[in-house]
């Protein structure tokens, strides 16, 4: 399998030079191996660049600081992560789409039109995503002076007229699925366009549980900040507490001591079995194969039984704090996790080779709903979307923090991008955490749970970066001098797989989609912030 090959950033500031940009490296916030300030009119230059050095794209974002909005893009090359900046004037802001570049920027920029303002110049869609009817066309919510609550009027106007584009041709039709779904799950918009059963087209519309995470960060302390942040996307409790901790123990210089790093870990692992065990069953359920989702919910329960029991909440809620965790184990629950770790280890090694050989499942499943690996590399998937499609990044090896470095990480990769390998990917993570989980138990070093710390009596800043169960998640924070928080972003996995379910239904039929959906399982609330 021919792997992706990506650029280093380390001397993409020389990278600049040589076409004439001159960029001011700044000191990189930790965790950043190379931080450039960039003038607007060079933003389109730099990605290009990045895009030439095959970097891929992760994240962009907004921070309004009068008279100026501060833009912000992050990318991910082999050697680390290159953090670009520029600013624009809030009475005119205009900066360079990256979206002729970077396919996966194209709705993150449009969340920042709609939240800040900025007008991407040659952008390929200039719909608005997130802001459906509930603010004015001159309302931005996230710039300074726009209240908390909003402008509400009596009545929100219906969100009917949005511009889906439309696929014409004879026999063709559209079916909308949602925002409001039979099941309980959370709402969300889906446009097929479609002949007899196949697909041809499916366009999403989110963004219809939004809860101003942003907007009600602000002025928040620290321990406020991480309970906001583990309710980003309740299913990722760990990844967006643990970024945003990350974020501003480096911002602080807080030192979190080794054992409530590896309990970290072990919370971290928890948290993408508890997940991969129900995506597994639910993918089999959608095909018919209940078997395995009565397999499968039963061992997930089991689970999260056992996080109840372990930490008081089976989501594992509210554990990590700023500068540690807020549990410990003793000797007794490290012998019982043990034990209960051989259990669930004989369990997926018997059913694992089960789903993957069974001739009626993988009819279902197997040269299905392919997510090409030239898809996968154009969108910069992550996560076990990306890794069943050829895409290998994993930060707990390729940028390891603590306590992953020293670990052998084993990151199952395939290039098919079927249902199957989606599937596959699942189970090999599951069986890869359990020996994760196991040796840091075993290797379990002594130390504080929560490290003393004061604040900086300046502002500061700090990103945090975690692999997640869904794959890179990410967090910015800025704090005043008070040590109050005056900016939030949260970047969850999600925002780079939604589009790949678009991306993967050629062929697909209109009662497959619901399979199809789960092998992606993207956060609505990740998303919708």
């Amino acid at each position: 399998m021919k792997q992706q090959i990506r650029g280093p950033v380390a001397d993409f500031g020389d990278q600049l030079s040589a076409v004439g940009i001159r960029g001011q490296e700044d000191n990189p916030l930790a965790g950043i191996t190379t931080q450039l300030q960039l003038k607007a009119k060079d933003w389109g230059f730099a990605t290009q660049i990045a895009a030439q050095q095959k970097l891929r794209w992760s994240a962009i974002w907004g921070d309004h600081q009068p008279p100026n909005i501060i833009i912000r893009a992050l990318f991910f090359g082999a050697d680390g992560h290159l953090l670009l900046q520029t600013e624009v004037p809030d009475k005119s802001p205009e900066l360079t789409s990256q979206t002729a570049y970077f396919i996966a920027a194209t709705r993150p920029e449009r969340y920042l039109h709609d939240m800040f303002g900025v007008q991407f110049l040659d952008s390929s869609d200039q719909r608005r995503w997130v802001r459906h009817q509930a603010w004015g066309e001159s309302d931005f919510p996230l710039r300074h002076d726009f209240p908390v609550a909003g402008k509400p009027e009596k009545n929100t106007a219906p969100d009917d007229g949005y511009p889906f584009t439309p696929v014409a041709g004879e026999g063709v039709y559209e079916i909308p699925v949602g925002p409001v779904h039979a099941g309980i799950i959370e709402p969300g918009h889906f446009r097929f366009q479609a002949m007899g059963e196949n697909i041809l087209r499916l366009e999403e519309r989110l963004g219809y549980v939004h809860k101003g995470i942003e907007k009600i960060a602000v002025g928040r302390d620290l321990d406020g900040l991480i309970r906001l942040a583990g309710r980003v996307s309740g299913d990722s409790t760990v990844a967006h507490s643990w970024a945003a901790c990350q974020a501003v123990e480096q911002a602080l210089q807080i030192d979190v001591s080794p054992r409530a790093l590896a309990l970290r870990g072990i919370l971290s692992e928890r948290e993408r079995i508890a997940n991969h065990l129900g995506d597994i069953g639910a993918i089999c359920n959608d095909v018919g194969f209940a078997f395995a989702q009565y397999q499968l919910s039963r061992l997930r329960e089991l689970w999260q039984r056992q996080n109840l029991s372990l930490s008081g909440h089976r989501l594992l809620m509210d554990i990590v704090t700023p500068g540690g965790v807020k549990y410990d184990l003793d000797q007794a629950v490290i012998k019982q996790m043990q034990q209960e770790i051989v259990q669930l280890r004989c369990e997926i090694d018997e059913l694992l080779p089960l789903l993957l050989e069974y001739p009626s499942l993988q009819d279902r499943l197997r040269d299905y709903a392919i997510f090409s690996p030239e898809d996968a590399q154009r969108l910069g998937a992550i996560g076990y979307v990306g890794r069943a499609s050829g895409l290998a990044d994993d930060l707990r090896r390729d940028c390891p923090y603590p306590p992953y470095q020293g670990l052998n990480i084993s990151v199952p990769v395939y290039s098919t991008g079927d249902l199957t390998k989606r599937l596959q990917v699942r189970g090999e993570e599951i069986l890869s955490s359990l020996t994760l989980i196991s040796s840091l138990l075993r290797t379990l070093p002594p130390g504080d749970l929560i490290a003393d710390y004061s604040l900086s009596g300046h502002p500061v800043e700090g990103i945090g970066l975690i692999e997640g169960w869904r794959g890179e998640t990410l967090a910015y924070v800025r704090l005043d001098s008070a040590g109050r928080v005056q900016r939030y972003f949260p970047r969850d996995p999600s925002w780079l797989t939604w589009q790949a379910l678009e991306m993967m239904l050629d062929g697909v039929i209109v009662p497959d989609f619901p399979v199809c959906n789960k092998s992606v399982n993207g956060s609505y609330s990740g998303h919708d912030l």
